[in-house]
């Protein structure tokens, strides 16, 4: 089985650390793979996206051109990605900050408000990893299963403090209807 999921955003929204939690999860599961970071010059505020592909096969290259999965963090990455999801595919929208819905009607769409959620719950910032938890609920390409091993793998010493933060902020996600 291979999916391609592309996040997309813009600078400082956590698009790249998001990918990288994925990516990282899915090498603990085991998985083939390939994370490309994409991101503009500008240190935030500038476009940003990640590709990542999960195969359980070796992965031939890291571009993606038509996702199985979309993680739309803001309206212009809607605006430019979903028309590329495959058919049949899943699209993840922050509905905090994007205010249309989806134009298509082969794709199954989930509007999860992450960034209000974010500061309801008191991780200001962490959108990134509500909708992570929302992906890894709706779409079973990576397991829920050592979700803290993972992070405590991807978060660096000098930021330990935020381990709890993105666990509240996953749990969150992966628990919202």
């Amino acid at each position: 089985m291979t999916t391609e999921i592309l996040i997309a955003g813009f600078g400082g929204q956590g698009v790249l650390f998001a990918g990288k939690f994925l990516a990282y999860k899915g090498l603990l599961e085991g998985r083939q793979l390939s994370w490309l970071p994409s991101y503009g010059p500008e240190m935030r505020g500038g476009t940003a996206s990640c590709s990542m592909v999960l195969s359980d096969e070796p992965v031939g290259s890291p571009i993606i051109a038509n996702p199985d999965i979309l993680i739309a963090m803001n309206l212009p990455s809607m605006d430019r990605y979903e028309p590329t999801v495959k058919p049949g595919g899943v699209m993840l929208a922050d509905s905090s900050l994007i205010d249309r819905k989806a134009e298509r009607t082969d794709i199954k769409v989930f509007y999860v408000p992450a960034t209000k959620l974010a500061q309801e719950i008191g991780t200001p910032g962490l959108a990134n990893m509500i909708m992570t938890g929302k992906l890894i609920k709706e779409c079973g390409v990576i397991s829920y299963d050592s979700v803290e091993e993972t992070l405590h793998k991807i978060i660096p010493a000098s930021k330990a403090a935020m381990f709890e933060k993105n666990l509240k902020a996953i749990e969150c996600g992966y628990n919202y209807e």
